[in-house]
């Protein structure tokens, strides 16, 4: 399967020495700020794990992150299964990036790529996207990859503990109402 490039990032295939950066990520507070509590290494390792079984099993998933210039791992992006419990279904995009990886550019150009990915070689119709509603710089991302949200259609995420985890917004984009240059 084609991996996903734009002129500065690949997403590619998990491998081994992107289990110690993605542990680093994992264990940030500031990172994990709208995720929960920080992971362990071996939480993390584990995570990686079931990003490759996915992979495997379905043809799509979480790919790492890597600028192309230097080969730095910087983080994911991707799409996954809407988990199940959630009051909607389909397939939801996402990405998580180091912090030195903010400010950058590098979600919204790793987004594009996995919206061109999913729309036009899996042929999805719709693509979501979920974060808290105090997740203002991912939901920045999504605006400017064209989803666009529905105020009626925000929920409490039923997997987060009560307090501010909870609150959740809900974007959505539809194939070939998509904005920017996607490049794959």
């Amino acid at each position: 399967m084609a991996e996903p490039r734009t002129d500065r990032l690949l997403l590619r295939r998990w491998r081994d020495p992107d289990l110690e950066p993605w542990a680093a990520m994992n264990a940030d507070p500031e990172v994990r700020q709208h995720l929960g509590d920080v992971l362990t290494r071996e939480q993390s390792d584990a995570s990686v794990a079931r990003f490759r079984a996915a992979f495997d099993r379905r043809g799509y998933g979480w790919w790492a992150v890597e600028v192309r210039a230097t080969g730095e791992f910087i983080g994911f992006a991707g799409l996954d299964d809407v988990d199940d419990g959630m009051p909607f279904t389909g397939v939801e995009i996402g990405w998580r990036l180091a912090r030195s990886a903010w400010g950058q550019g590098y979600a919204t150009e790793a987004a594009l790529a996995v919206l061109a990915h999913g729309f036009d070689t899996l042929a999805l119709p719709e693509i979501l996207a979920v974060t808290t509603a105090t997740n203002l710089r991912s939901q920045a991302v999504m605006r400017r990859i064209g989803m666009t949200r529905d105020p009626a259609d925000d929920f409490d995420d039923p997997t987060a503990p009560e307090g501010p985890l909870r609150p959740n917004v809900l974007y959505r984009i539809s194939r070939g109402t998509g904005t920017g240059k996607r490049e794959s």
